[in-house]
């Protein structure tokens, strides 16, 4: 048995997989098994893929049809041998101390989560920057979602920690197979947080995140709805877990909004009516249920919501107008833009970051 098993999910990155590979290669923890599940690529991905095999007798390579990330991932769970599981995508790359680190906290905390910060960067200007993400929650505690339900307003960004094998298999914890590569870590996220025991949190940073393209719009109809799936899925998880619902439900139902809000600004205009009138009943449904409180409009517009459940001609407009602002304020960013919390300040001017502490 490996101490942790790095599950690596490609699809057409031959651009990024080697600086991938080779911080993973480059690990200080060495009982490390690193399993690539190839996804049908058409690049060059499968060569490189071989030739670090080669290299590496800890890569495992599994080359298999186009299916989506799901599927893939299922893959790798099911051959995966070490006590703790790792996520790295393949266009992204690890701090060579990662893994040793976070297994070495895992083990001193007992935990069965451990998720770190993570750096954000940017291929074209080499600008780094920390998330700041664990700032406001405790760090290197013994959390668990009954006593801090807040842990789930932590972005899912699964690739940020590592997991007990056991907690996994012993729940059934899979990733929900839909088509292509869109919000499959949501579920996964929530279910294992959720039923972890002992989830540790660390400040510290080693993902690498590749920022680049993240903003474009989604213009395929098999993945408009793929957040909706996540979300029926956690639904069903909720309601097989009644333990787990008076603390967690309100949580679900604000990132389960919000997800949504940021997905009607992704998607093609095309899809927005379409998909406003499907969240219009889902949020209905959960209000005629009585599981929308006083407390979800701490975190969401009650204006805003009511516009989406009674008239979704006036907030299709007004999705329109956000959109037109964020685009807006994009622009702005990428000329001038300052970010300040309590993991870092920094400056950037025309793309480029000129100050950084932290």
């Amino acid at each position: 048995m490996s101490k942790v098993s790095i599950l690596v999910p490609i699809y057409n990155v031959e651009k990024y997989l080697r600086e991938c590979l080779d911080s993973l290669i480059n690990q200080t923890l060495d009982d490390i098994e690193i399993i690539c599940i190839n996804d049908g690529s058409t690049d060059n991905s499968a060569q490189i893929l071989q030739e670090y095999r080669f290299k590496d007798k800890r890569i495992k390579v599994i080359n298999k049809e186009n299916s989506g990330y799901g599927i893939s991932m299922n893959m790798g769970l099911d051959v995966a041998n070490g006590e703790f599981i790792g996520i790295v995508e393949s266009d992204d790359f690890a701090d060579s101390k990662m893994f040793e680190d976070l297994y070495n906290l895992a083990k001193e905390k007992n935990a069965d989560i451990v998720k770190s910060d993570w750096l954000e960067y940017t291929t074209s200007t080499g600008a780094v920057r920390k998330a700041g993400r664990m700032a406001l929650l405790p760090e290197n505690k013994d959390l668990n979602v009954k006593d801090n339900p807040e842990i789930l307003k932590i972005q899912p960004a699964i690739w940020s920690a590592i997991y007990r094998k056991e907690l996994l298999t012993e729940n059934n914890i899979r990733f929900t197979e839909t088509a292509g590569a869109s919000y499959q870590d949501t579920g996964f996220a929530f279910k294992v947080m959720c039923l972890a025991k002992n989830v540790v949190l660390t400040d510290k940073a080693y993902i690498y995140y590749r920022q680049d393209n993240l903003n474009s719009s989604v213009k395929s109809t098999s993945k408009v709805y793929a957040i909706c799936t996540e979300y029926a899925e956690i639904t069903k998880f909720l309601n097989e877990h009644k333990e787990l619902k008076p603390y967690v439900n309100t949580y679900k139902l604000v990132k389960e909004y919000v997800n949504y809000m940021w997905n009607l600004k992704r998607i093609d205009k095309q899809f927005r009516k379409e998909f406003i009138e499907k969240i219009s009943d889902i949020f209905s449904n959960y209000k005629e249920s009585g599981e929308i409180s006083t407390d979800f409009f701490k975190k969401v517009n009650r204006h805003e919501f009511n516009m989406l459940i009674s008239d979704t001609a006036k907030f299709e407009k007004h999705i329109d107008k956000l959109v037109k602002k964020e685009q807006f304020r994009e622009l702005r960013k990428k000329l001038f833009s300052i970010h300040i919390n309590k993991s870092r300040f920094d400056i950037t001017l025309f793309g480029k970051q000129i100050v950084r502490v932290g």
